[in-house]
């Protein structure tokens, strides 16, 4: 349920003095002086991941211990001191060594499902069990849906990320209690010969790629000669080493591996998210090397989140143009926002912000643009 009177009532930057709905009481900040104004602006902002964190029990931020030990596990590479844990919450330094908790192939943290196709899959539009694409070697339907087939829908209990919009935010109960633990030998048992796809997402698969990767491999080699696509649903911010295992994956199956770009600038990145985004754009850059190997199904999907007041036409635009200069015909759907977690003082996009977003993004070049969950636009800015 919305609260009205929340995201009707215009709110104040405690930076400039300006009003809107569009700016977020959670954040206390306007995009305008996260961009022009970044320091001070990620000052205020951050203390919403602090209480964010703290609720759970997770690291307020990456550790960056000096005499900490390195983990390579993800792209943020924390630095964890003796006894303390990694930003995922999934790995510790005991006694100078590190230990993974969970995340490994023989525990991951997750939950799934079995989700039937089609499905509310952020690559709906152009995957071979929605559309039929790629049929015969990546689709059992010669057009439309793969009815009576379904995705193994895996659920992550951990994230590299700190979305304040998050609307999977119960992954941090997962993550901070380190259950319900599923080994890769468990998981891969589940796909029946009914099962097309294995999509994986969370929170992010990225603090668990190990498990997901022993997953997959165990599921491919128990379905020799069907089709069976392993996709993903990533935040991009993966270890190189691992991406590169989970786009090659993707393009052997027929799968897609999806990004989700949160934003372009950095400030504003960080503030939705708590994390930079430096690592991000070089990840996109290395998946996008094996475009060319397969262009249909695409292999690389982008969307972004069009968080009102924060996420805008000029966010969207350099997002694009990023996009465009790498491969014009990268499919990019830009997703309708509604109130979730911390951000529950935002309106849902307006009708007005997912058009000019998606006029923009063609004007910068892409080929294929796409408004997602369009149920959920208002007209309330």
């Amino acid at each position: 349920m919305f609260e009205y009177s929340r995201i009707l009532r215009k709110k104040k930057c405690i930076l400039c003095g300006k009003e809107s709905r569009v700016i977020s009481e959670t954040i206390g900040i306007c995009a305008d002086c996260l961009r022009e104004n970044a320091q001070e602006a990620l000052k205020i902002a951050m203390k919403a991941h602090e209480r964010s964190r703290k609720r759970f029990g997770l690291p307020t931020a990456p550790p960056r211990d000096k005499d900490g030990i390195l983990c390579k596990g993800c792209a943020l590479e924390c630095r964890i001191g003796n006894g303390n844990t990694g930003y995922c919450g999934l790995v510790k330094n005991v006694d100078g060594h590190l230990i993974r908790l969970a995340g490994t192939p023989d525990k991951g943290i997750l939950e799934w499902y079995y989700d039937p196709l089609p499905t509310n899959c952020v690559a709906d539009w152009v995957c071979p069990g929605c559309t039929g694409v790629g049929y015969p070697k990546y689709s059992y339907s010669r057009s439309g849906p793969e009815y009576g087939y379904y995705n193994l829908a895996v659920f992550y209990g951990a994230c590299n990320l700190d979305c304040l919009f998050c609307q999977n935010w119960h992954y941090r109960k997962l993550a901070s209690s380190l259950s319900p633990l599923v080994s890769s030998e468990e998981l891969a048992s589940h796909v029946t010969p009914n099962v097309s796809c294995i999509c994986y997402f969370g929170g992010d698969p990225s603090p668990q790629m190990a498990h997901a990767i022993a997953t997959s491999l165990k599921a491919l080699e128990r379905n020799k000669g069907r089709i069976l696509r392993i996709c993903w649903e990533t935040n991009g911010l993966m270890n190189k080493g691992m991406l590169k295992v989970a786009v090659e994956l993707s393009l052997e199956t027929g799968g897609i591996v999806k990004f989700d770009i949160k934003a372009w600038s950095n400030a504003i990145y960080k503030a939705l998210t708590g994390i930079d985004n430096k690592a991000l754009w070089e990840n996109i850059k290395l998946a996008s090397q094996y475009i060319s190997e397969r262009k249909t199904p695409p292999l690389i999907v982008a969307s972004t989140l069009l968080v009102p007041g924060y996420v805008d036409v000029e966010e969207v635009r350099a997002i694009a143009e990023f996009l465009a200069d790498i491969d014009r015909d990268i499919p990019y759907s830009l997703l309708a926002f509604h109130p979730d977690y911390m951000l529950r003082d935002l309106p849902p996009t307006s009708y007005a912000h997912a058009k000019r977003c998606l006029t923009v993004a063609k004007e910068a070049g892409l080929r294929n643009v796409h408004i997602g969950n369009i149920w959920l636009l208002s007209e309330y800015y």
